[in-house]
């Protein structure tokens, strides 16, 4: 699949194909998608859960259109995926056929976000204590993730953060999803933040838009 053939931990398929990190372990539990033991990460000697592309392909899928088919149906699905893998559309059934082309495009644009993501943000020596950052910047990742995730207007946040660029905060986003916290994280107001705002901001291209068409 291209710029999809490498692995993703859970928290990373997530944010590329734009389901729930809780919902990810649950297809794995399922066998709805497998980390078979060439993906598996090990770190620390812990075994860790990796997925491949196709398996983001299928939890996009699934997501989208699998849930609504009977298992044997949604297993032949994926087998005619695997089976046709330059296939732009397959036949779910006699008056459902999936766009896999599109979905995987959406899940490319999504990788090459998380790729950016990566290479701008990182941890710098003596720069906020060691959090993560924009780099060349001084601005916490982490925070601009959380008040997006906690209600904050977009613009209110470029104009907390002068250096920021819309294109940063999308860039913030998925690298927080991508790398979530353990355990609770801290609300805004624990940290000393206020929002002024409580407007929710729908991203265009959202990512978990289905990929169905009939």
């Amino acid at each position: 699949m291209g710029a999809l053939a490498r692995t993703y931990t859970p928290a990373e398929a997530a944010a590329v194909s734009g389901i729930g990190i809780k919902a990810v372990h649950n297809a794995i539990d399922k066998r709805i998608v497998d980390t078979v033991p060439s993906a598996v990460r090990r770190a620390g000697g812990i075994v860790r859960r990796a997925l491949t592309g196709d398996d983001l392909l299928r939890l996009k899928l699934w997501y989208g259109v699998g849930a609504t088919l009977p298992a044997d149906r949604r297993r032949r699905l994926f087998e005619e995926i695997k089976a046709a893998p330059t296939a732009k559309t397959v036949r779910a059934d006699d008056l459902l056929i999936i766009d896999v082309a599109e979905a995987r495009k959406q899940l490319k644009a999504r990788i090459v976000d998380l790729d950016e993501a990566e290479a701008a943000i990182g941890r710098v020596k003596g720069v906020m204590g060691g959090e993560p950052v924009f780099r060349g910047t001084r601005i916490p990742v982490r925070m601009i993730a959380a008040m997006l995730a906690q209600g904050a207007d977009e613009a209110e946040v470029l104009e907390g953060y002068p250096k920021l660029t819309s294109r940063m905060i999308d860039l913030a986003r998925i690298w927080g999803a991508a790398h979530p916290v353990r355990g609770r994280p801290k609300k805004l107001s624990e940290q000393g933040v206020k929002i002024k705002s409580l407007k929710r901001m729908v991203l265009k291209g959202d990512p978990r838009q289905s990929t169905r068409r009939v």
